[in-house]
Protein backbone atom coordinates (compact mmCIF):
# COMPACT_ATOMS: atom_id res chain seq x y z
CA UNK A 1 0.00 0.00 0.00
CA UNK A 2 1.78 3.14 -0.94
CA UNK A 3 0.81 6.49 0.83
CA UNK A 4 -2.23 7.81 0.83
CA UNK A 5 -3.57 10.12 -1.80
CA UNK A 6 -6.90 12.38 -1.26
CA UNK A 7 -9.69 12.86 -4.33
CA UNK A 8 -10.15 15.74 -5.96
CA UNK A 9 -12.67 18.03 -4.25
CA UNK A 10 -15.41 20.52 -6.06
CA UNK A 11 -16.10 23.92 -4.10
CA UNK A 12 -19.89 23.98 -3.63
CA UNK A 13 -20.26 26.79 -1.52
CA UNK A 14 -18.07 29.15 -0.47
CA UNK A 15 -18.28 32.38 1.96
CA UNK A 16 -18.65 35.48 0.43
CA UNK A 17 -16.99 38.72 1.37
CA UNK A 18 -20.15 40.19 2.37
CA UNK A 19 -19.73 37.64 5.48
CA UNK A 20 -22.52 35.15 4.34
CA UNK A 21 -21.09 31.63 4.90
CA UNK A 22 -22.53 28.45 4.07
CA UNK A 23 -22.52 25.61 6.39
CA UNK A 24 -23.79 22.21 7.66
CA UNK A 25 -24.10 19.99 3.72
CA UNK A 26 -26.73 17.32 3.33
CA UNK A 27 -25.69 15.25 0.27
CA UNK A 28 -28.64 13.14 -1.46
CA UNK A 29 -28.33 11.00 -4.54
CA UNK A 30 -31.96 10.81 -6.50
CA UNK A 31 -32.15 8.21 -9.08
CA UNK A 32 -31.67 7.79 -12.52
CA UNK A 33 -28.44 9.09 -12.95
CA UNK A 34 -28.29 9.71 -10.39
CA UNK A 35 -28.93 13.36 -9.59
CA UNK A 36 -27.09 14.80 -6.72
CA UNK A 37 -28.59 17.26 -4.15
CA UNK A 38 -26.04 19.41 -2.10
CA UNK A 39 -27.80 21.18 0.40
CA UNK A 40 -26.33 23.69 3.00
CA UNK A 41 -27.34 26.49 5.50
CA UNK A 42 -27.20 30.02 4.30
CA UNK A 43 -25.68 31.98 6.54
CA UNK A 44 -25.45 36.35 7.37
CA UNK A 45 -22.45 35.07 9.63
CA UNK A 46 -20.53 31.85 10.50
CA UNK A 47 -23.04 32.00 14.03
CA UNK A 48 -25.62 29.79 14.59
CA UNK A 49 -28.01 33.08 15.49
CA UNK A 50 -27.17 34.18 12.28
CA UNK A 51 -28.65 31.15 10.14
CA UNK A 52 -31.05 32.18 7.40
CA UNK A 53 -31.88 30.30 4.44
CA UNK A 54 -31.62 26.78 2.67
CA UNK A 55 -29.19 26.71 -0.26
CA UNK A 56 -29.06 23.77 -3.18
CA UNK A 57 -26.89 22.62 -6.01
CA UNK A 58 -28.04 20.61 -8.16
CA UNK A 59 -25.64 17.94 -10.20
CA UNK A 60 -25.64 15.49 -13.00
CA UNK A 61 -23.55 12.30 -12.38
CA UNK A 62 -22.37 11.24 -15.96
CA UNK A 63 -18.84 9.84 -16.70
CA UNK A 64 -17.60 9.81 -13.40
CA UNK A 65 -17.92 13.78 -13.24
CA UNK A 66 -20.76 15.91 -11.75
CA UNK A 67 -22.12 18.44 -13.61
CA UNK A 68 -22.94 21.26 -11.11
CA UNK A 69 -25.98 23.54 -11.42
CA UNK A 70 -26.29 27.57 -10.20
CA UNK A 71 -26.49 28.16 -6.45
CA UNK A 72 -30.04 28.25 -5.61
CA UNK A 73 -31.87 29.78 -2.47
CA UNK A 74 -34.88 27.58 -1.18
CA UNK A 75 -37.50 29.83 -0.83
CA UNK A 76 -40.40 27.63 0.18
CA UNK A 77 -38.51 26.40 2.82
CA UNK A 78 -39.19 28.74 5.52
CA UNK A 79 -41.58 30.06 8.24
CA UNK A 80 -42.16 33.80 8.95
CA UNK A 81 -39.82 35.30 11.23
CA UNK A 82 -38.44 31.91 11.67
CA UNK A 83 -34.45 31.21 10.52
CA UNK A 84 -34.03 27.32 8.50
CA UNK A 85 -31.87 25.27 9.53
CA UNK A 86 -30.58 21.91 9.72
CA UNK A 87 -31.36 20.30 6.31
CA UNK A 88 -32.27 16.74 6.14
CA UNK A 89 -33.22 15.15 2.63
CA UNK A 90 -34.65 11.33 2.69
CA UNK A 91 -36.49 9.85 -0.88
CA UNK A 92 -39.29 7.69 -1.17
CA UNK A 93 -38.35 5.58 -3.58
CA UNK A 94 -41.61 3.87 -4.37
CA UNK A 95 -43.17 7.52 -5.25
CA UNK A 96 -39.82 9.36 -6.61
CA UNK A 97 -40.77 12.13 -4.15
CA UNK A 98 -37.85 13.78 -2.05
CA UNK A 99 -38.81 15.29 1.98
CA UNK A 100 -36.28 18.02 2.78
CA UNK A 101 -36.43 18.32 6.75
CA UNK A 102 -35.30 21.11 8.58
CA UNK A 103 -36.27 22.86 11.74
CA UNK A 104 -37.34 26.52 11.79
CA UNK A 105 -35.90 28.58 14.68
CA UNK A 106 -37.86 31.96 15.99
CA UNK A 107 -35.98 34.71 15.47
CA UNK A 108 -32.16 34.57 16.30
CA UNK A 109 -32.60 32.41 19.30
CA UNK A 110 -29.34 30.41 20.06
CA UNK A 111 -29.44 26.81 20.76
CA UNK A 112 -27.50 27.17 24.21
CA UNK A 113 -30.03 29.57 24.95
CA UNK A 114 -33.34 27.19 24.67
CA UNK A 115 -31.07 24.70 26.75
CA UNK A 116 -30.26 27.05 29.81
CA UNK A 117 -33.84 28.44 29.87
CA UNK A 118 -35.98 24.96 28.84
CA UNK A 119 -37.80 26.85 26.27
CA UNK A 120 -38.27 25.36 22.83
CA UNK A 121 -37.85 27.53 20.06
CA UNK A 122 -37.92 25.34 17.45
CA UNK A 123 -40.12 24.28 14.92
CA UNK A 124 -40.59 20.45 13.05
CA UNK A 125 -40.76 21.40 9.19
CA UNK A 126 -40.45 19.72 5.71
CA UNK A 127 -40.62 20.49 2.20
CA UNK A 128 -41.17 17.96 -0.46
CA UNK A 129 -40.23 17.83 -4.68
CA UNK A 130 -41.33 15.39 -7.25
CA UNK A 131 -39.11 16.33 -10.04
CA UNK A 132 -35.50 15.68 -8.31
CA UNK A 133 -35.37 19.06 -6.68
CA UNK A 134 -36.24 21.60 -9.33
CA UNK A 135 -39.02 22.64 -7.88
CA UNK A 136 -40.39 22.68 -4.16
CA UNK A 137 -43.91 22.81 -2.35
CA UNK A 138 -44.86 24.86 0.60
CA UNK A 139 -43.42 24.19 3.79
CA UNK A 140 -45.53 21.72 6.04
CA UNK A 141 -45.09 22.34 9.37
CA UNK A 142 -44.95 19.00 11.40
CA UNK A 143 -44.48 20.23 15.07
CA UNK A 144 -48.33 19.32 16.55
CA UNK A 145 -48.52 15.94 14.20
CA UNK A 146 -45.22 14.20 14.52
CA UNK A 147 -44.25 15.17 18.47
CA UNK A 148 -47.70 16.46 20.10
CA UNK A 149 -47.13 17.14 23.81
CA UNK A 150 -44.13 15.62 23.89
CA UNK A 151 -42.24 19.01 22.89
CA UNK A 152 -43.03 20.46 26.53
CA UNK A 153 -40.71 18.38 28.14
CA UNK A 154 -37.85 19.32 25.40
CA UNK A 155 -35.45 22.02 25.76
CA UNK A 156 -34.89 21.75 22.44
CA UNK A 157 -34.80 19.49 18.87
CA UNK A 158 -33.46 19.39 15.62
CA UNK A 159 -33.25 16.84 12.87
CA UNK A 160 -29.72 15.03 11.26
CA UNK A 161 -27.99 17.21 9.83
CA UNK A 162 -27.43 15.12 6.53
CA UNK A 163 -29.97 12.31 4.95
CA UNK A 164 -32.35 10.59 6.19
CA UNK A 165 -33.14 6.51 5.04
CA UNK A 166 -35.50 4.38 3.41
CA UNK A 167 -36.00 0.83 5.09
CA UNK A 168 -36.50 -2.18 3.04
CA UNK A 169 -39.80 -1.94 4.65
CA UNK A 170 -40.37 1.40 2.78
CA UNK A 171 -40.53 3.21 6.23
CA UNK A 172 -39.11 6.85 5.59
CA UNK A 173 -36.38 7.52 8.21
CA UNK A 174 -35.44 11.07 9.63
CA UNK A 175 -32.34 11.36 12.06
CA UNK A 176 -33.08 13.55 14.88
CA UNK A 177 -31.87 14.72 19.03
CA UNK A 178 -33.82 16.27 21.28
CA UNK A 179 -32.75 17.96 24.83
CA UNK A 180 -34.85 16.31 27.05
CA UNK A 181 -35.83 18.14 30.50
CA UNK A 182 -34.93 15.90 33.40
CA UNK A 183 -35.34 18.33 36.31
CA UNK A 184 -36.98 21.41 36.59
CA UNK A 185 -36.90 22.12 40.20
CA UNK A 186 -34.03 24.64 40.99
CA UNK A 187 -35.91 28.13 42.31
CA UNK A 188 -37.53 28.02 38.91
CA UNK A 189 -34.92 27.27 36.90
CA UNK A 190 -33.29 24.52 34.58
CA UNK A 191 -31.72 22.27 36.71
CA UNK A 192 -30.92 19.76 34.24
CA UNK A 193 -31.05 18.74 30.36
CA UNK A 194 -29.37 16.07 28.49
CA UNK A 195 -29.53 15.43 24.58
CA UNK A 196 -30.94 11.98 23.28
CA UNK A 197 -30.73 10.72 19.69
CA UNK A 198 -33.83 9.47 17.91
CA UNK A 199 -35.76 9.36 14.42
CA UNK A 200 -39.19 10.58 13.06
CA UNK A 201 -40.82 8.34 10.59
CA UNK A 202 -43.13 7.65 8.21
CA UNK A 203 -45.18 4.60 6.74
CA UNK A 204 -47.34 6.16 4.55
CA UNK A 205 -44.72 7.33 2.06
CA UNK A 206 -44.54 10.84 3.70
CA UNK A 207 -48.29 11.50 4.29
CA UNK A 208 -47.90 11.53 7.75
CA UNK A 209 -44.92 11.70 10.46
CA UNK A 210 -44.58 9.46 14.01
CA UNK A 211 -41.97 10.56 17.00
CA UNK A 212 -39.56 7.49 17.16
CA UNK A 213 -38.74 6.72 21.18
CA UNK A 214 -35.20 8.25 22.58
CA UNK A 215 -31.92 6.54 22.79
CA UNK A 216 -32.99 5.65 26.49
CA UNK A 217 -29.06 6.25 28.45
CA UNK A 218 -25.86 7.72 27.10
CA UNK A 219 -26.08 11.30 25.98
CA UNK A 220 -26.19 11.51 22.27
CA UNK A 221 -27.19 14.27 19.02
CA UNK A 222 -26.58 14.74 16.10
CA UNK A 223 -26.74 11.36 14.42
CA UNK A 224 -27.47 9.27 11.22
CA UNK A 225 -28.86 6.08 10.32
CA UNK A 226 -27.91 2.78 8.69
CA UNK A 227 -29.65 -0.60 8.26
CA UNK A 228 -27.08 -3.36 9.55
CA UNK A 229 -27.66 -7.17 9.57
CA UNK A 230 -27.64 -8.22 12.90
CA UNK A 231 -26.84 -12.08 12.38
CA UNK A 232 -30.71 -12.58 13.43
CA UNK A 233 -33.98 -13.68 10.96
CA UNK A 234 -34.13 -9.74 9.99
CA UNK A 235 -31.46 -6.52 9.94
CA UNK A 236 -31.32 -3.79 12.70
CA UNK A 237 -30.91 0.10 12.23
CA UNK A 238 -28.05 1.18 13.62
CA UNK A 239 -27.11 4.75 14.56
CA UNK A 240 -24.22 6.26 14.99
CA UNK A 241 -24.53 9.67 17.32
CA UNK A 242 -22.31 12.56 18.64
CA UNK A 243 -21.69 12.53 22.19
CA UNK A 244 -20.23 14.56 24.84
CA UNK A 245 -18.64 11.86 26.44
CA UNK A 246 -15.17 11.83 24.25
CA UNK A 247 -16.05 9.19 22.10
CA UNK A 248 -19.50 8.67 19.24
CA UNK A 249 -22.34 6.75 20.99
CA UNK A 250 -24.02 4.12 18.56
CA UNK A 251 -27.50 1.92 19.87
CA UNK A 252 -29.71 -0.23 17.90
CA UNK A 253 -32.90 -0.89 17.04
CA UNK A 254 -34.72 -3.92 16.39
CA UNK A 255 -38.32 -2.06 15.61
CA UNK A 256 -37.12 0.03 12.45
CA UNK A 257 -36.33 3.06 14.58
CA UNK A 258 -39.66 2.72 17.05
CA UNK A 259 -37.41 2.85 19.67
CA UNK A 260 -33.96 2.58 20.60
CA UNK A 261 -32.09 -0.25 22.76
CA UNK A 262 -29.44 1.22 25.34
CA UNK A 263 -26.63 2.49 23.75
CA UNK A 264 -22.73 2.16 24.00
CA UNK A 265 -19.57 4.25 23.50
CA UNK A 266 -17.76 3.17 20.40
CA UNK A 267 -13.91 3.55 21.77
CA UNK A 268 -12.13 4.22 18.20
CA UNK A 269 -14.30 7.11 16.89
CA UNK A 270 -13.16 9.78 19.21
CA UNK A 271 -14.67 13.00 19.44
CA UNK A 272 -12.80 16.34 18.48
CA UNK A 273 -12.65 18.90 21.53
CA UNK A 274 -16.29 20.25 22.16
CA UNK A 275 -17.73 17.59 19.31
CA UNK A 276 -18.65 17.25 15.88
CA UNK A 277 -21.43 16.29 13.62
CA UNK A 278 -20.05 13.04 11.69
CA UNK A 279 -21.54 10.89 9.05
CA UNK A 280 -22.78 7.10 8.15
CA UNK A 281 -23.25 5.11 5.06
CA UNK A 282 -23.99 1.40 4.75
CA UNK A 283 -23.64 -0.86 1.84
CA UNK A 284 -23.58 -4.41 0.79
CA UNK A 285 -19.59 -6.19 1.81
CA UNK A 286 -17.85 -7.00 -1.59
CA UNK A 287 -17.79 -10.85 -2.12
CA UNK A 288 -14.80 -12.18 -0.30
CA UNK A 289 -13.67 -14.34 -2.91
CA UNK A 290 -12.59 -11.40 -4.96
CA UNK A 291 -8.93 -11.89 -5.95
CA UNK A 292 -6.61 -9.24 -3.97
CA UNK A 293 -5.63 -7.61 -7.24
CA UNK A 294 -9.29 -6.67 -7.72
CA UNK A 295 -9.40 -4.02 -5.23
CA UNK A 296 -11.37 -6.63 -2.61
CA UNK A 297 -8.80 -7.51 0.29
CA UNK A 298 -9.97 -6.42 3.31
CA UNK A 299 -6.45 -8.12 5.30
CA UNK A 300 -7.04 -9.78 8.47
CA UNK A 301 -9.84 -9.09 11.07
CA UNK A 302 -10.94 -10.03 14.13
CA UNK A 303 -14.46 -11.26 14.97
CA UNK A 304 -17.32 -9.06 16.23
CA UNK A 305 -18.41 -8.91 20.11
CA UNK A 306 -21.42 -10.72 20.39
CA UNK A 307 -23.95 -8.08 19.69
CA UNK A 308 -24.87 -6.40 23.10
CA UNK A 309 -27.96 -5.25 23.86
CA UNK A 310 -26.93 -3.02 26.54
CA UNK A 311 -23.93 -0.20 26.52
CA UNK A 312 -20.61 -1.44 27.69
CA UNK A 313 -19.67 2.00 29.21
CA UNK A 314 -23.09 3.87 31.08
CA UNK A 315 -22.66 7.38 31.71
CA UNK A 316 -23.25 8.87 35.37
CA UNK A 317 -25.75 11.40 36.19
CA UNK A 318 -24.80 15.24 34.72
CA UNK A 319 -24.35 18.26 37.00
CA UNK A 320 -25.37 21.81 35.50
CA UNK A 321 -26.89 22.78 32.39
CA UNK A 322 -23.47 23.25 30.36
CA UNK A 323 -24.12 27.13 29.94
CA UNK A 324 -21.93 28.56 26.88
CA UNK A 325 -18.29 30.39 27.70
CA UNK A 326 -18.21 33.81 27.60
CA UNK A 327 -16.77 34.90 24.30
CA UNK A 328 -17.46 31.49 22.28
CA UNK A 329 -19.21 31.65 18.76
CA UNK A 330 -21.08 28.85 18.55
CA UNK A 331 -20.19 26.59 16.01
CA UNK A 332 -23.46 24.35 15.10
CA UNK A 333 -25.85 22.69 17.21
CA UNK A 334 -23.93 21.76 20.09
CA UNK A 335 -22.82 25.13 20.52
CA UNK A 336 -22.34 25.07 24.39
CA UNK A 337 -19.45 23.66 25.67
CA UNK A 338 -18.81 19.89 25.09
CA UNK A 339 -16.33 17.65 25.99
CA UNK A 340 -12.85 18.13 26.60
CA UNK A 341 -10.34 15.21 26.13
CA UNK A 342 -7.84 16.40 28.39
CA UNK A 343 -10.53 16.84 31.01
CA UNK A 344 -9.81 15.37 34.37
CA UNK A 345 -13.06 13.27 34.71
CA UNK A 346 -14.21 10.36 32.67
CA UNK A 347 -17.62 8.98 32.58
CA UNK A 348 -17.97 5.44 35.01
CA UNK A 349 -20.32 2.65 34.88
CA UNK A 350 -22.90 4.07 37.29
CA UNK A 351 -26.61 4.21 35.87
CA UNK A 352 -27.66 6.59 32.80
CA UNK A 353 -29.92 9.49 32.76
CA UNK A 354 -32.37 7.25 31.13
CA UNK A 355 -33.15 5.49 34.77
CA UNK A 356 -31.05 2.16 33.71
CA UNK A 357 -30.66 -0.80 35.49
CA UNK A 358 -27.14 -1.36 35.69
CA UNK A 359 -24.52 -1.56 34.25
CA UNK A 360 -23.18 -4.11 31.55
CA UNK A 361 -19.67 -6.10 31.68
CA UNK A 362 -17.05 -4.35 29.43
CA UNK A 363 -15.84 -7.21 27.24
CA UNK A 364 -12.16 -7.56 25.92
CA UNK A 365 -11.55 -7.91 22.22
CA UNK A 366 -11.82 -11.10 21.22
CA UNK A 367 -8.71 -13.00 20.22
CA UNK A 368 -7.63 -12.81 16.15
CA UNK A 369 -9.84 -15.51 14.33
CA UNK A 370 -10.86 -16.09 10.72
CA UNK A 371 -15.06 -15.86 10.74
CA UNK A 372 -17.35 -14.66 8.39
CA UNK A 373 -17.14 -11.16 7.10
CA UNK A 374 -20.66 -9.00 8.10
CA UNK A 375 -22.88 -8.62 4.59
CA UNK A 376 -23.26 -4.91 5.79
CA UNK A 377 -20.15 -2.53 6.28
CA UNK A 378 -20.34 0.85 7.16
CA UNK A 379 -18.49 4.30 6.24
CA UNK A 380 -17.96 6.73 8.43
CA UNK A 381 -16.63 10.60 8.35
CA UNK A 382 -15.51 13.16 10.58
CA UNK A 383 -12.60 15.25 11.49
CA UNK A 384 -9.60 13.31 13.01
CA UNK A 385 -8.29 15.92 14.51
CA UNK A 386 -8.43 15.15 18.13
CA UNK A 387 -7.94 19.19 19.91
CA UNK A 388 -9.63 20.85 16.93
CA UNK A 389 -11.82 20.28 13.54
CA UNK A 390 -8.77 19.29 10.94
CA UNK A 391 -8.72 16.45 8.42
CA UNK A 392 -11.43 14.61 7.45
CA UNK A 393 -11.18 11.47 7.43
CA UNK A 394 -12.96 8.22 6.47
CA UNK A 395 -13.26 4.87 8.56
CA UNK A 396 -14.69 1.50 7.71
CA UNK A 397 -16.28 -0.97 10.22
CA UNK A 398 -16.41 -4.55 8.68
CA UNK A 399 -18.23 -6.03 11.77
CA UNK A 400 -20.57 -2.88 12.15
CA UNK A 401 -22.25 -4.50 15.68
CA UNK A 402 -18.78 -4.54 17.21
CA UNK A 403 -17.85 -1.07 18.28
CA UNK A 404 -14.13 -1.94 18.64
CA UNK A 405 -14.28 -2.92 14.61
CA UNK A 406 -13.72 0.52 13.11
CA UNK A 407 -9.71 1.41 10.73
CA UNK A 408 -7.87 4.33 11.39
CA UNK A 409 -8.74 7.18 8.97
CA UNK A 410 -8.30 7.66 5.57
CA UNK A 411 -7.59 11.55 5.58
CA UNK A 412 -9.29 12.71 2.48
CA UNK A 413 -8.58 16.80 3.25
CA UNK A 414 -5.99 18.18 5.34
CA UNK A 415 -6.82 20.88 6.79
CA UNK A 416 -9.93 22.85 9.30
CA UNK A 417 -12.86 20.60 8.26
CA UNK A 418 -16.29 19.93 10.38
CA UNK A 419 -19.61 19.02 9.32
CA UNK A 420 -20.23 16.15 6.38
CA UNK A 421 -22.74 14.06 4.87
CA UNK A 422 -21.36 10.78 3.13
CA UNK A 423 -24.01 8.91 0.80
CA UNK A 424 -23.24 6.08 -1.76
CA UNK A 425 -23.93 6.40 -5.61
CA UNK A 426 -23.50 3.50 -7.33
CA UNK A 427 -20.73 1.49 -9.48
CA UNK A 428 -17.73 3.69 -10.39
CA UNK A 429 -16.45 3.81 -13.95
CA UNK A 430 -14.33 0.87 -13.18
CA UNK A 431 -16.90 -1.22 -11.70
CA UNK A 432 -16.99 -0.76 -7.92
CA UNK A 433 -18.92 0.77 -5.35
CA UNK A 434 -18.57 4.85 -5.66
CA UNK A 435 -19.28 7.11 -2.82
CA UNK A 436 -19.56 10.59 -2.46
CA UNK A 437 -18.74 13.05 0.54
CA UNK A 438 -20.07 17.05 0.86
CA UNK A 439 -17.88 18.23 3.85
CA UNK A 440 -16.63 21.51 4.83
CA UNK A 441 -13.44 22.53 4.77
CA UNK A 442 -11.07 25.64 4.63
CA UNK A 443 -7.96 27.10 4.83
CA UNK A 444 -8.18 28.74 8.20
CA UNK A 445 -11.34 27.76 9.37
CA UNK A 446 -14.03 24.85 8.74
CA UNK A 447 -16.33 27.26 7.71
CA UNK A 448 -14.69 28.78 4.81
CA UNK A 449 -16.01 26.77 2.13
CA UNK A 450 -17.98 23.32 1.60
CA UNK A 451 -16.56 21.05 -0.83
CA UNK A 452 -17.57 17.44 -2.66
CA UNK A 453 -15.75 14.42 -3.93
CA UNK A 454 -16.13 11.16 -4.64
CA UNK A 455 -14.10 8.07 -4.50
CA UNK A 456 -14.84 4.04 -4.92
CA UNK A 457 -14.75 1.30 -2.76
CA UNK A 458 -11.57 0.28 -4.29
CA UNK A 459 -9.84 3.43 -3.31
CA UNK A 460 -11.40 3.21 0.55
CA UNK A 461 -9.82 -0.14 1.17
CA UNK A 462 -6.41 0.68 -0.87
CA UNK A 463 -6.13 3.41 1.80
CA UNK A 464 -7.16 2.88 5.36
CA UNK A 465 -5.30 0.40 7.39
CA UNK A 466 -6.46 -3.47 7.07
CA UNK A 467 -7.51 -3.76 10.14
CA UNK A 468 -9.52 -2.61 12.94
CA UNK A 469 -7.44 -0.27 15.63
CA UNK A 470 -6.78 -2.27 18.56
CA UNK A 471 -8.10 -1.10 21.82
CA UNK A 472 -6.38 -1.36 24.78
CA UNK A 473 -6.81 -1.26 29.03
CA UNK A 474 -5.50 2.46 28.88
CA UNK A 475 -7.89 3.45 25.52
CA UNK A 476 -10.74 5.24 27.69
CA UNK A 477 -12.49 8.38 26.69
CA UNK A 478 -11.19 10.96 28.99
CA UNK A 479 -14.25 13.76 29.15
CA UNK A 480 -15.72 15.88 30.86
CA UNK A 481 -19.22 15.61 31.72
CA UNK A 482 -21.54 18.92 31.09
Amino acid sequence: MGPPRAPARTVLFQRERTGLTYRVPALLPVPPGPTLLAFAEQRLSPSDSHAHRLALRRGTLAGGSVRWGALSVLGSAALEEHRSMNPCPVLDAGTGTVFLFFIAVLGHTPEAVQIATGRNAARLCCVSSRDAGLTWGSARDLTEEAIGGAVQGWATFAVGPGHGIQLPSGRLLVPAYAYRVDRRECFGKICRTSPHAFAFYSDDHGRSWHCGGLVPNLRSGECQLAVVDGGRASSVLYCNARSPLGRRVQALSTDEGSSFLPGELVPPLAETAWGCQGSIVGFPAPPPSRPPGEGWAVGPRRPPHPARLCPGVQEPPAEGTGEPRGGQVPEGPFSHPQCRRDGPGQPGPGPGVGGDKGPCTLALPATPATLPQSPTWLLYSHPAGLRARLHMGIRLSRAPLDPHSWTEPWVIYEGPSGYSDLVSIGPSPVGALAFACLYESGARTSYEEISFCMFSLREVLENVPSGPRRPHLGDKPQCRPF
